[in-house]
């Protein structure tokens, strides 16, 4: 009984060691070792999309209306994202607190509130993780702005778009408009930060210059900011170091 207890220890901390030794799933893939398009993958037929209520941003005169989905395994729905539940579905999507929406959605229907019509966000396959108004910048320019965490690329070619993903930065106005891309094709968002002093928005990326599908020590990070005031959200390069 002695000796078999030794060997499952043995064959445990093996197992064990063996784990920790694993790699992470990397982030991006290659294929034929250069950087070929990387799609999105159709939306899975499986999904069922679901709205919540509509939210405002306070001081704002739109509603946002968050869209995401929940699947169906065999009679049981089980939601991507939220809290409320009841025995076989949730039907919460995203969760609100004042001037930030978080989730895992796909996309966002923009309503006047002077208006019935509503348009979405956009016509790509997404996901929204997170959706921040830019109120200072609104009290002092009067510039309505929202700032978005996405994943827009299946970078890592597992045919879905989640949080093993390269996340990017988008910028719009209160309505949805001006949809734009920050950050750069294939380089990861670190953060991003606000500097209401010079109506500029802050972000950093990490770029896989060695191309090993891990964001590490020897890639490059990138520096940007925007100017909040241009029409057209001008992107200039600084570097600090």
């Amino acid at each position: 009984m002695k000796n078999s207890k030794l060997v499952f220890i043995a064959l445990a901390s093996l197992m064990f060691f063996n784990c920790k030794e694993e790699k992470e799933t990397p982030k991006v893939t290659y294929e034929d070792t250069s950087k070929t398009e990387i799609k999105t993958t159709p939306i899975d037929s499986s999904q069922i999309a679901i709205a919540d209520l509509p939210i405002q941003m306070e001081g704002t005169s739109y509603l946002l209306h968050p869209i995401g989905d929940f699947r169906v395994y065999e009679g049981r729905a089980k939601s991507t994202y939220g809290t409320s539940n009841t025995d076989k579905v949730s039907f919460t999507v995203s969760n609100y607190n004042r001037f930030e929406l978080t989730g895992f959605l796909q996309n966002i229907k923009f309503q006047h509130t002077d208006s019935t019509e509503m348009h979405l966000l956009t016509d790509k396959k997404m996901v929204i993780s997170n959706v921040s108004y830019l109120n200072t910048i609104f009290e002092k320019s009067k510039k309505q702005l929202l700032v978005y965490t996405i994943v827009d690329m299946d970078t890592n070619r597992d045919k879905k778009l989640d949080s093993n993903d390269i996340k990017a930065l988008y910028i719009s106005t209160i309505s949805g408009g001006t949809f734009k891309k920050l950050s750069a094709d294939m380089q990861e968002l670190i953060d991003w930060n606000l500097v209401e002093s010079k109506n500029r928005l802050y972000f950093r990326t990490i770029e896989d210059t060695n191309q090993n599908g891990q964001f590490d020590k020897n890639d490059r990070i990138n520096y940007h900011f925007v100017d909040l005031l241009s029409p057209e959200f001008t992107i200039e390069n600084y570097d600090p170091i």
